[in-house]
C-alpha cells in the first residue's frame, strides 16, 4: 500500500517511520522541512516533496498531518491528484464545520476522508498515540494503522467532524476539571484539610462518571436557585482566605442563569430526565450559546 504523508512535524514523522517499518511505500511532502524530517526521509530513502503533485496519483491514502488553519486549503491542493477512490486522513485540530466541509469536497471528489483525533500526548507515546476516527473508510484506516503499531478507536456510525467534536468536548470537561481541582485543593491545603477532603468525596470516585454526571444536570435544573447562593457562598470563603476564584464566578453564572430561564419558562415535571433537562437547556439558551 501506498501512503503519502503532508506535513513532516512531530506529528507526521512520528507515523511515517513506523508506516515505513511495517513495509508500507510511504512518501512525504513538507514545504519548509526541519533537520529532523530531513534525517527521517534520508533514512527511509524516500525526497522530500514541496507540495502536492502529480507523485500523489499512486496513493491509496494521505495522511494531512497539517495545521488546524491549512486544513482545507491543503485538502484542496490535494484532491486534484489524486485517484478516484483514494482516502485522506485529516489528522489536523481544525474545527469540526470545516472538517464536515472538507469531507463534502472529498465526497465530491469520489475520495474517502476520515476524520482523525489525536487523543493524547504524541511526544510521550509516538505512534502509540490513541486516535479516535469518523467518517466514511475509519474501518480500513484502522486496519493498517494497527499494523504499524497505532491505536485507533473507530465511532462506528459516526460521520466526519464527530471525532474532533469528542475531542474538544473531552478538553473541555478535562480543563474545567484542571481548573477547579486548583483552586479545591489550594484551598483545602491552606485549611489543613486535604487529606480528609480526598476522603468526603469517595462516594463521588465510587460513582460511575457517566451516572454523575447525568445527576448533576438533572438537579441542576431543578434547584439552580438554591445552588447560586451555595456558589456565592464558597466564593466569599475563598476570598476571606486570600484565594480569590477565578473558576466560581463563571460557576455562579450559570446557575444564575438557570434560575432566571425557570422564572420564565417551567420544566417539563418536577423530576426532569437528563433528556428533558439537557433539552430544556438547550430550548432556554440564549441565542448564540
Amino acid at each position: 500500500m501506498r501512503i503519502a504523508i503532508i506535513g513532516l512535524g512531530e506529528l507526521g514523522r512520528c507515523f511515517a517511520a513506523p508506516l515505513h517499518a511495517a513495509g508500507f511505500e510511504v512518501s512525504v511532502c513538507e514545504v519548509r522541512p526541519a533537520a529532523a524530517a530531513e534525517e527521517l526521509a534520508a533514512s527511509m530513502g524516500v525526497p522530500i516533496h514541496p507540495g502536492p503533485g502529480a507523485w500523489l496519483a499512486e496513493a491509496q491514502w494521505v495522511l494531512s498531518c497539517v495545521t488546524g488553519t491549512t486544513a482545507l486549503p491543503v485538502l484542496e491542493a490535494v484532491l486534484p491528484h489524486l485517484a478516484n477512490g483514494a482516502s485522506v486522513a485529516d489528522f489536523t485540530t481544525a474545527s469540526p464545520a470545516v472538517k464536515r466541509e472538507a469531507a463534502a469536497k472529498a465526497a465530491a471528489a469520489g475520495i474517502r476522508y476520515v476524520d482523525t483525533a489525536v487523543m493524547g500526548a504524541i511526544s510521550l507515546n509516538l505512534v502509540r498515540t490513541p486516535l479516535l476516527v469518523s467518517g466514511e473508510g475509519a474501518g480500513d484506516f484502522k486496519a493498517f494503522m494497527e499494523q504499524a503499531g497505532g491505536r485507533v478507536q473507530v465511532i462506528d456510525g459516526a460521520r466526519a467532524g464527530d471525532a474532533i467534536s469528542l475531542k474538544i468536548l473531552r478538553s473541555i470537561f478535562t480543563k474545567g476539571m484542571e481548573a477547579l481541582c486548583v483552586e479545591l485543593l489550594m484551598s483545602a491545603e491552606k485549611q489543613g484539610v486535604r487529606s480528609e477532603l480526598y476522603a468526603q468525596l469517595a462516594d463521588i470516585d465510587q460513582t460511575p462518571l457517566r451516572s454523575f454526571m447525568d445527576m448533576l444536570v438533572r438537579t441542576h435544573v431543578v434547584h439552580a436557585r438554591r445552588r447560586a447562593h451555595e456558589v456565592h457562598d464558597a466564593q466569599g470563603e475563598l476570598t476571606a482566605q486570600g484565594l480569590s476564584s477565578v473558576v466560581l464566578p463563571g460557576v455562579a453564572q450559570r446557575f444564575l442563569a438557570t434560575a432566571s430561564a425557570l422564572e420564565h419558562t417551567p420544566l417539563p415535571c418536577d423530576d426532569p430526565s437528563v433528556e428533558q433537562a439537557i433539552d430544556w437547556l438547550l430550548a432556554t439558551a440564549p441565542t448564540g450559546s
